[in-house]
């Protein structure tokens, strides 16, 4: 992959990034409040999402790519009207940083954790709160929902993924793998696997119909590893120390390393048209590779 940009984006730590639907914006958040928008034409400004009173830490698209969601360490998620930025909505419940959200594939939830211990299911039209899972321990890092919009999992302190039914809430399975924190979740192109990252250094595939174990890949690195899947489903870019490496999604096979110039990377994330793969870290720096 060739380096195509490097944007100082925000004036503190980048905590996340996100490429619109329609490839033709590059978002970012970070520890300075707030959202901003990059023209993937040139690369250049073209407008800022203000709101939240502390980081903002992650985001998420509607399926219809027509509203944005934000989660931060005030406590509150955001929706916003892309590309305009329109306040759309302020959901309130969690009581401490919230880490990680996401729109459920049929767009009718946003599921959003925090380090409060929990997960909390939202009405994705009325912001009406539907559900809180209370079944983790301690922090809850990383959401994900199965392709069909019936299961959720859940990963972080702990090392356990749990998976429950939506909107039920109640718990169906418990993946006992990670030995330490569960940092990242994904799911497979065809829907089939879960993929998960730990603080243990290892990415972990997990049936989505059985919930077995089926490969663990040792990343042989250090860091946060936050990871997102190539819009083909062939490569997964996961972000550690001092780089991004990129892997073969079938087998795991490493096929590149991109250096960064920052110990922490906080966030990962390819183009939906495929054509770009960006990072944001610590030094306040979004970087852009072109995808060969």
């Amino acid at each position: 992959m060739k380096k195509v940009t490097e944007i100082v984006a925000h004036t503190s730590h980048v905590a996340g990034v996100i490429f619109s639907p329609d490839s033709t914006h590059l978002l970012s958040c970070g520890m300075d409040a707030l959202i901003k928008l990059w023209s993937v034409e040139d690369w250049s400004p073209t407008g800022e999402f203000a709101g939240h009173e502390k980081s903002v830490n992650c985001l998420a698209f509607s399926p219809d790519g027509k509203t944005l969601v934000s989660g931060s360490t005030d406590t509150d998620l955001r929706l916003w009207s892309y590309p305009d930025g329109a306040n759309r909505g302020v959901l309130r419940s969690h009581r401490n940083t919230v880490a990680c959200v996401q729109y459920s594939p049929d767009g009718s939830l946003i599921a959003s954790c925090s380090y409060d211990a929990k997960v909390k299911l939202w009405n994705a039209t009325t912001g009406e709160l539907v559900l809180t899972f209370n079944d983790h321990p301690k922090n809850v890092a990383a959401v994900q929902f199965t392709q069909d919009s019936q299961f959720l999992a859940s990963g972080g302190i702990g090392g356990d993924i749990l998976v429950m039914k939506v909107p039920e809430g109640f718990l169906i399975q418990r993946l006992k793998g990670h030995s330490t924190t569960v940092t990242s979740l994904a799911l497979s192109l065809d829907g089939k696997l879960l993929i998960s990252t730990g603080y243990d250094g290892t990415i972990r595939y997990w049936s989505s119909t059985s919930w077995v174990e089926e490969k663990s890949i040792p990343i042989k690195q250090r860091g946060l590893f936050p990871i997102n899947l190539s819009p083909d489903g062939k490569f997964l870019a996961v972000g550690c120390e001092f780089m991004v490496k990129v892997f073969k999604t079938e087998d795991g096979t490493q096929v590149d390393e991109l250096p960064i110039d920052a110990k922490g990377v906080y966030a990962v994330a390819f183009s939906p048209d495929g054509k770009y793969l960006a990072s944001g870290s610590a030094d306040k720096i979004v970087r852009v590779w072109e995808v060969f």
